[in-house]
């Protein structure tokens, strides 16, 4: 049992509560100033204000409406199924609540007087039971498209299921170097690990695939396709209202703030100073409550990377979305982990020196590059159109036949109505005739 469990294991009830609702209260305070900095930053991006009429800059638009939410009206689908509708919103908001309390947010405090640390659970398999929360979120998902009773809930829910389960492969892939390096799956013996260097200058693969991953597992833009307006008018929750809806909000909000915690405390030394402030005063800013401002500092960072990702990136096709996550995350994740493991194994077994490793490594790097500068690209060989079938554009899209000619100067006609006489156009290729010639006027 480390130190961290250990202080963990001697709270006291009443200091077990306060950490509770203090771990609620922040997350709900983060996801209401996510939102307020969301529309000022991406307001800022398309030359527009923002929000700037409720409170200070805006600051408690969030506030008015989520209180708008809470008065409005809460309507039930005729088809839809009561009970599981009332509870899939539940569903939804809860893991993502008990996700954050393995998240070690700072280290050793004293509060009235009792020695403790900045985490609400310390657990030896801390990182499963965020993946874990992560799973059974989208449950509450799946069964809100499915008890709606309506087709554009049902196949936002299903893209959902398909997306979180693709990219939480790849989420976990990008733990496992992490857990070879750290040697544990304990949040706060990962963040114990990287006191001498964060892991995402030593694994930058796992780093890049875990931001990738983030953002699917969140549903966010550019991966917002189980509730992609365009297509789906609201996706999963378009039949839901009121509270039910808020806290499908929230659980985006939340969720967004755990992994981007997460991110933090697995890649860029949880709540250690960055370099070089940790040197100051003998690491005095990694003691007491500054670490709390150090978390808070690197977990904004990410945070604002989804927002400039949606102020920047459109929407990705679905066919795409999935290659990306099927086809070159999960594969090149695997091939990452057999290299990690070689080299752990060659470096502990003293098979090579550091020099010698590293002159290995970048000739290989080296030669890698070379063949895909030098490899040409083989073009498939142009495939012969059969005779009736329908020629393809570049985008896929039929396109008319060549075949059509019309004249270079049509003679109109006109034809007696009811009302006077009307113009007429003969058909392609057509003579007029009698009937189509144009009449005679009186005046003639």
């Amino acid at each position: 049992m480390n130190e961290t469990a250990r202080l963990i294991g001697d709270d006291p009830i009443w200091l077990i509560l306060i950490k509770v609702v203090g771990t609620f209260a922040f997350l709900v305070v983060m996801t209401l100033l996510t939102i307020w900095a969301e529309r000022r930053v991406i307001g800022r991006m398309q030359q527009r204000p923002g929000p700037n009429r409720a409170g200070p800059f805006g600051m408690l638009q969030s506030l008015a409406d989520g209180l708008k939410l809470a008065f409005k009206e809460d309507i039930r689908p005729v088809l839809a199924d009561k009970w599981i509708y009332i509870l899939a919103p539940v569903v939804s908001a809860t893991p993502a609540l008990v996700a954050f309390s393995v998240i070690p947010v700072g280290g050793e405090v004293t509060i009235f007087g009792e020695r403790t640390a900045l985490q609400l659970v310390e657990l030896p398999v801390s990182l499963l039971v965020v993946l874990a929360c992560a799973s059974v979120g989208v449950y509450g998902i799946v069964l809100a498209g499915w008890s709606s009773g309506s087709p554009y809930p049902l196949l936002g829910a299903l893209r959902s299921a398909a997306q979180v389960i693709s990219y939480e492969i790849a989420m976990g892939l990008s733990f496992i170097a992490v857990i070879l390096y750290a040697g544990t799956l304990s949040t706060s013996g990962i963040v114990a690990a990287q006191e001498n260097g964060w892991f995402f200058a030593l694994l930058p693969f796992s780093f890049v695939v875990y931001a990738i991953a983030m953002v699917g597992e969140t549903n966010r833009a550019p991966f917002d396709l189980p509730e992609a307006e365009s297509e789906l008018v609201g996706g999963f929750h378009t039949e839901y209202s009121s509270l039910k809806f808020a806290l499908f909000f929230l659980a985006e909000y939340i969720n967004m703030v755990t992994v981007s915690a997460l991110a933090t405390t697995l890649f860029l030394g949880g709540w250690h100073a960055p370099w070089p402030l940790y040197l100051v005063g003998d690491g005095v800013l990694n003691t007491g409550w500054w670490p709390v401002l150090w978390f808070l500092l690197k977990t904004m960072l990410f945070l604002f990377v989804f927002v400039w990702l949606r102020g920047t990136l459109p929407r990705l096709r679905y066919d795409q979305f999935m290659n990306l996550g099927w086809k070159v995350l999960v594969p090149l994740s695997l091939v990452w982990i057999c290299a990690v493991t070689a080299i752990r194994g060659i470096r502990n077994a003293d098979l090579l020196g550091s020099q010698q490793f590293l002159f290995i490594g970048g000739g290989v790097v080296v030669a890698l590059l070379i063949l895909a500068f030098l490899v040409p690209d083989r073009k498939p060989p142009e495939e012969e159109t059969a005779e009736n079938e329908v020629p393809l554009s570049g985008g896929g899209y039929p396109v008319p036949p060549t075949d059509l000619r019309v004249p270079e100067n049509p003679r109109a006609t006109t034809v007696p109505t009811a009302s006077g006489t009307r113009s007429r156009l003969p058909e392609a290729g057509q003579e007029p005739t009698s009937s189509t010639k144009e009449a005679p006027d009186g005046n003639d």
